[in-house]
């Protein structure tokens, strides 16, 4: 049979180690890996250059793409792209901060029809959880979100208003009883509002105001709603690594508890952070250079999953930068077209394996959410492939990034790591293109 491609990699991270291989791949699937010389007839046959790696698509499930209702802080066009120009094939959108939030499904067909024309890769959905919607999770369930979003404190947004402890409590009962994934933004509302006043231009005020003593807190509160009900769970963005001891003795007993980190937590510094410079505002915060040493130990043993972007972009003038306000500005920070080469400059220099970042950034986030045929090369995925250059370097300029609002903390840094082309599902994206992703339900293949 003759296949529709074969790509020929020196180089390739495969499902089950690095390796030199021939894919070959059949309506948008791969079909066969063989040796790289092996014998394949296809109507098209790309070979890697010197100094190419073939990687499986990323799969980041924590984007905020913010589309319909604040477009003007990003789109599903503008973030589609700069995803697939940072080597990303799927990603999952937040259900706020568009309007309305993806908490009934009225608002999910909104966001899919607003989705279908835009999307240069794959996305899906996340639905939410918050107070009054308790009757609406089981039907987005049944069309196909990948689990809920909830919050134990203030997201910043007056449509997606947080959960009390009963309401917790209501929604793990739910999505347990649904076998749906509850992935949580855990910090603890009353552990912050006895913490200092974020206001004013020093970062370590701003850090003071969001102790890591909040997301202890509510990680405890996670795992003993998970264990209660016997409910799945995820915890969303993890900066603090006091937390990690109790996911891991959990984990150990058996709780369905998983947890993300981001790059901006495993490579910026709060010792660091200029006075003013709010474009490093986030919730929970960065902090010192000590946590991210044990984030990334916790990353080595298994004790934290998988590494996201979090993607949360809004206007410039919302980040206050005239200002310099840490209480006022928006927090949040735009990087799905970076997550590759930030990942990657910082992992090499501390001893890992392009492995080690697929694992991380592609085939443990797709397990997480049962999207069996993404994240990894393997006979029967989906030909979604990233063609990285791990040696070459760059300077980054935030007018030359394609999410909509050029503002990033990485702004001026010089990162290890270019992606030369994506594939999405054995065809090259062209990023000034007719978007061609698809939209995904749980479950898909």
């Amino acid at each position: 049979m003759k296949l529709d491609l074969v790509i020929r990699a020196p180089r390739a991270v495969l499902a089950d180690g690095e390796a030199a291989a021939a894919v070959g791949v059949t309506d948008g699937r791969i079909v066969t890996v063989q040796a790289l010389d092996a014998p394949l007839d296809a109507h098209e046959e790309v070979t890697l250059g010197a100094g190419e790696v073939l990687l499986p698509g990323l799969v980041d499930t924590h984007v905020h793409v913010n589309e319909p209702g604040r477009t003007d802080w990003e789109g599903f066009e503008t973030a589609t792209r700069a995803a697939a120009a940072g080597g990303v094939t799927t990603v999952i959108d937040m259900p706020l901060n568009s309007i309305p939030a993806t908490t009934t499904l009225e608002a999910l067909e909104l966001k899919r029809e607003r989705a279908r024309s835009q999307a240069h890769v794959d996305v899906g959905f996340w639905g939410g959880a918050v107070p009054g919607n308790l009757a609406d999770i089981a039907n987005l369930h049944d069309a196909g979100v990948f689990g809920f979003k909830c919050f134990l404190i203030d997201s910043g947004v007056a449509e997606f208003p947080p959960l009390s402890a009963a309401e917790f409590a209501a929604a793990m009962t739910e999505t347990a009883r649904l076998g749906a994934l509850l992935i949580v933004h855990a910090e603890d509302a009353t552990v912050i509002a006895h913490a200092p006043p974020a206001g004013g231009p020093r970062y370590e005020t701003f850090l003071d105001s969001r102790p890591a003593r909040a997301e202890n807190t509510a990680v405890g509160q996670v795992i003993a709603a998970a264990r209660r009900t016997g409910g799945r769970t995820h915890v969303l963005h993890l900066s603090s690594a006091d937390a990690i001891g109790m996911l891991h003795e959990a984990r150990t007993e058996g709780v369905d508890v998983s947890v993300e980190t981001c790059p901006h937590y495993l490579t910026l510094d709060a010792t660091a952070v200029p006075d003013g410079a709010t474009q490093f505002k986030c919730c929970p915060p960065i902090r010192d250079r000590a946590n991210q040493d044990r984030l990334w130990r916790a990353l080595c043993e298994g004790d934290i999953d998988m590494i996201v972007s979090d993607h949360s972009p809004c206007t410039v003038e919302l980040k206050r930068l005239d200002t310099g306000d840490f209480g006022t500005a928006w927090g949040g920070i735009a990087s799905v077209q970076l997550g590759l080469p930030v990942i990657w400059t910082a992992a090499r220099a501390r001893g890992h394996s392009l492995g080690d970042v697929v694992r991380w950034m592609a085939a443990r986030p797709a397990d997480r959410v049962g999207l069996i045929a993404k994240g990894r090369i393997a006979t029967g995925a989906d030909a979604d492939l990233c063609v990285f250059d791990p040696e070459a370097e760059f300077v980054v300029d935030p007018e030359q990034l394609l999410h909509k609002n050029p503002v990033t903390v990485y702004a001026g840094q010089r990162l290890t790591g270019v992606v030369r082309e994506t594939w999405l599902r054995g065809r090259r994206v062209e990023l000034d293109g007719p978007p061609r992703g698809r939209l995904l339900r749980r479950g898909s293949r």
